[in-house]
């Protein structure tokens, strides 16, 4: 292959797969013969700089989604399945994975979707072990599927940031004064009555609409930011139905709760939308470094609010840091995740328990930061700290919960939370898995399970670090 000429011929044919075209309609199209579409979608003619500007021209996209970028991610993601324990293939060459991407697309493609569906048996059969309990592993599945969905959106939707964006604009949406405002919209608007009532009365919702008083009841227990965010959800639930409709079809759920729970949550992703418009939370967050409390302070809004908000930042022409979240309860077990980044999340049960987010309970309030590694040697950095339910009595039980926000080590300089030198310092990571079923390595004292994907070591005259292995 030529050097200093652009092949693209594996996106080219996928950008045009997706829009349903023939390579006859694409190429009248491009104002190009069809014979030359042939050509460079098998690679056999590089692309000119008058074809790149004709694609970005008609489909709206930026240079750089047909160019290095989305290479790169590409690059990234066969090196990280190579290098898998599973796979076992690490000191391969970045002209080598080039090559077999730009020579052989679908022998790649192939053997993306084999590691994607030894992941899948390896999860699901974690799951089975798990529980016996059909109608547990149904609705973790439902679960499943939609954030299945939200990652192959990228966990970025435009035409929910759009309808945010405009609301916003056309009714003048002040955070300092979004409670009155939004219920005055509410009320002016659609005919909903807001009132805020007893907790006694709501137990056990905070939320909820009589359709036949056209009201909409909200728990004084939720504080004003959530009182907030239940509006604005409702707005995306009542005010913009069928737009979020048109979102879930793209799902195409055969199930009806598999598209209840898309949409509930996709509301909150509008209300995020409203709250944190893109541009301008995007550019504080940069602009302060990605402090979290900063943010939150800022935009009126709780701290997981912001941290959810940071991973829908993935807008092509504008990309925020690609951020993975996860909530975690006192017992360990994941009860909310997005991921934007390359980190593999645990579907099933508690998390690795060496992540920090779990010694955030002894600390409440207190930021954690910590180096991780993965098992196929990708590290990353995570915020850790606690977060708390508002309480409705002075006895009630504790509430509070943790949430974990990471990224990949690279962007740790882009993060006031990385400016402790230790994160660029070689042998500070903390090893961590996935969780203890999914996870081979040897010799950890905090394992909880059995591997399913390794046997360990086992010789009866030694004791090892844990009852599995000696």
């Amino acid at each position: 292959m030529e050097t200093g000429k652009l092949f693209i011929g594996p996106r080219l044919r996928a950008l045009r797969l997706e829009r349903g075209l023939t390579q006859t309609d694409f190429a009248r199209l491009l104002g190009v013969s069809g014979s030359l579409v042939n050509l460079l979608e098998r690679n056999q003619r590089s692309a000119s700089l008058a074809v790149l500007m004709r694609l970005s021209d008609v489909f709206g996209l930026e240079m750089q989604e047909l160019t290095s970028a989305n290479t790169q991610v590409s690059l990234q993601q066969l090196r990280k399945t190579l290098s898998d324990p599973a796979v076992g293939v690490d000191d391969i060459s970045i002209d080598e994975l080039r090559s077999a991407m730009d020579l052989a697309p679908k022998v790649v493609d192939g053997l993306m979707a084999l590691f994607d569906s030894y992941q899948v048996v390896q999860e699901r059969l974690a799951g089975t072990l798990e529980t016996t309990e059909d109608r547990s592993k149904s609705l973790r599945a439902s679960e499943q599927r939609v954030h299945e969905f939200f990652q192959r959106k990228g966990n970025y939707f435009e035409e929910l940031e759009t309808i945010a964006q405009d609301f916003r604009a056309r009714h003048s949406v002040s955070n300092d004064h979004a409670l009155s405002l939004l219920s005055n919209i509410l009320k002016a608007e659609h005919g909903t009555t807001v009132k805020v009532v007893e907790h006694e009365v709501m137990t056990p919702s905070v939320r909820r609409y009589d359709a036949n008083e056209q009201t909409l009841y909200l728990s004084d227990a939720l504080d004003h930011g959530n009182k907030v965010f239940q509006l604005a959800h409702w707005i995306g639930l009542m005010v913009y139905a069928d737009q979020v409709d048109d979102v879930v079809r793209q799902a195409e759920f055969t199930d009806q709760h598999d598209a209840a729970r898309a949409r509930v949550a996709l509301c909150d992703y509008f209300a995020a939308a409203l709250l944190m418009p893109y541009e301008p939370f995007l550019d504080a967050a940069k602009k302060w470094a990605y402090d979290f409390e900063r943010l939150a302070a800022s935009f009126s809004v709780s701290y997981e609010q912001v941290c959810q908000r940071a991973t829908t930042l993935q807008r092509p022409s504008n990309r925020g840091i690609p951020f993975f979240f996860l909530r975690v309860d006192k017992a360990g077990n994941v009860s909310k995740r997005f991921n934007a980044s390359s980190i593999q999340l645990a579907r099933y049960g508690g998390t690795c328990p060496r992540l920090d987010v779990h010694y955030c309970f002894r600390v409440p309030g207190r930021i954690l930061t910590q180096r991780v590694e993965m098992p196929d040697g990708a590290e990353f950095i995570t915020i850790n700290r606690t977060v708390s339910r508002p309480a409705s009595r002075f006895n009630q039980e504790d509430r509070r919960q943790a949430v974990s926000v990471g990224c990949a080590i690279q962007h740790a300089p882009e993060l006031v939370y990385g400016a402790d030198n230790t994160f660029g310092l070689p042998g500070t990571a903390t090893e961590i898995g996935v969780n203890c079923r999914l996870c081979p390595r040897a010799m950890c004292d905090q394992r909880a399970h059995e591997s399913i994907v390794r046997q360990m070591p086992l010789t009866e005259s030694r004791r090892g670090q844990n009852r599995f292995e000696n």
